[in-house]
């Protein structure tokens, strides 16, 4: 039976092989493993729930044309989620194709003791017969200081972190709030923080995680009932590093419940590090009474880095990884990528792993073709504001009537359109989109994007509608 299944399946990537280019298929579909084919559903194993997401987002149609007409018509599809820890176990959990559903991925190396059947992290200090277990700080080694290139960018915030690190809650940088534009190091920094807070105290308990992950574990907690046990978790903490701590504008519940435990952290004098994409005084969606504790301690932020420091996270990143450059490549590099620290060490492995695997010598002419395909796909991207403008003055709507909470048919329409052309005209993520057009979360934006592409293929009018849109953003 499992060779059959494995056969079908066989058949079914060679067919998707051939819609997709190969780096699409390498990337999204070589992962994925069958499980089974039971009651005319066909299971299939994928390595995480953002694979799920991009998998239902931009190949669904694909995927299940494929399938039915391999295992027959009316096949159904069903996921399962890999889940790894510590002791290379593995877990999953299982739902239907497009099923609405929180999905929560635990941290990986969750003590397998701490993990329920069902896949959800159960809070270490109420697991019963347990006083306390070493919690996984979730801090990613290489993100430590001796990998944080220092410059006048980020020479503020570099040395309070390591004066954090020296006296975590016992200094006046409590909380120590970062702030900057994306790629610019506030991860980083973070992790360092904790990573040297570990080293100094070993014994103190570091816990880092990324505010949409907190809301995971909130929403969880509702759901079962223990918001009590979900606050005790979080207050027992010596240090708390909460990432991207915006993520939680107009979400007044978990604002509540982060209040209590940012409030009980602070009076035990417990370190609380958070960053943000812009400082306190511009968070919108925000209770006054939280962003004012934000204020209490030290805000700093990460700037653009300079010239000299480029080349010398340049130099780190290829010494670090064992790798020969001339000094005129990385000068170059280093001038034509300016704004974002993520994508000049984008860029760089780009450059490597071409030579590499093509076996061509590093210099700037193969540097510089490299760049300008980078920064001719940056340019085609199409600002947000540019197209909510366009699709609002070809249905003769308001902006403002958009951006609202209103369910005229035509103000969902064009608010769906929008969602839809953004995510195929931009970068940015589903909840960004969503967070910029009204406070939306990214299921409304996954939900809009299906809708469109579900009428486009069915509704000759709207397909036109669309097409049109499409021509004025890019006359």
């Amino acid at each position: 039976m499992m060779n059959e299944l494995t056969g079908k399946w066989k058949k079914c990537m060679e067919i998707i092989r051939d819609n997709i280019d190969d780096r699409s298929f390498e990337a999204w579909f070589k992962p994925i493993h069958p499980v089974s084919f039971e009651n005319n559903t066909l299971t299939i194993e994928v390595p995480s729930q953002f694979y799920y997401e991009w998998i239902e987002e931009h190949y669904i149609d694909l995927l299940k044309k494929t399938i039915r007409s391999v295992f027959g018509s009316g096949t159904k599809l069903s996921y399962k989620i890999k889940l790894i820890n510590s002791q290379e176990n593995h877990t999953s959990i299982q739902l239907p194709s497009n099923e609405k559903q929180v999905i929560y991925n635990p941290p990986v190396d969750i003590p397998p003791q701490i993990l329920s059947a069902q896949g959800k992290s159960i809070h270490p200090f109420i697991v019963p017969g347990i006083q306390k277990v070493k919690i996984n700080s979730n801090l990613v080694e290489t993100l430590n200081f001796e990998n944080f290139v220092e410059g006048d960018c980020n020479r503020l915030s570099r040395s309070a972190g390591l004066a954090i690190a020296k006296n975590p809650g016992k200094t006046s940088f409590n909380p120590f709030f970062v702030y900057s534009d994306a790629g610019l190091g506030k991860t980083h920094l973070a992790h360092a923080i904790g990573i040297e807070i570990k080293r100094n105290f070993p014994d103190k308990i570091v816990y880092y995680i990324q505010a949409q992950e907190f809301l995971n574990h909130f929403i969880d907690a509702l759901k079962d009932n223990s918001i009590n046990d979900f606050v005790y978790f979080y207050q027992m903490l010596d240090v708390l590093i909460l990432d991207d701590v915006h993520c939680f504008n107009n979400k007044p519940k978990t604002q509540e419940v982060f209040f209590q435990i940012f409030n009980t952290l602070h009076q035990k004098g417990k370190q609380i590090i958070l960053t943000a994409d812009k400082p306190p005084s511009d968070l919108q969606g925000f209770e006054e009474r939280l962003l004012s504790r934000f204020k209490w301690g030290l805000t700093a932020d990460l700037q653009i880095p300079d010239l000299e420091t480029r080349i010398a996270i340049i130099r780190k990143k290829i010494e670090r990884d064992g790798i020969q450059m001339p000094e005129n490549v990385i000068e170059y590099i280093a001038s034509s990528i300016i704004s974002n620290i993520r994508e000049l060490e984008g860029i760089l492995i780009s450059l490597i792993a071409h030579s590499s695997f093509n076996q061509t010598p590093i210099t700037v002419q193969f540097a510089q073709s490299l760049i300008e395909q980078y920064t001719k796909t940056v340019k085609e991207e199409i600002p947000l504001e540019t197209i909510y403008k366009i699709v609002c003055k070809y249905f003769d709507i308001s902006p403002t009537e958009v951006l609202s909470k209103k369910r005229k048919r035509e103000l969902v329409e064009a608010r769906q359109i929008i969602m839809y052309l953004a995510k195929r005209y931009t970068k940015k993520s589903m909840e960004s989109i969503g967070k910029e057009l009204g406070g939306r979360d990214h299921s409304t934006v996954l939900y809009a994007i299906k809708t469109v592409k579900n009428l486009m293929e069915t509704d000759k009018r709207f397909r036109a509608d669309v097409e049109e849109i499409e021509k004025l953003l890019k006359s």
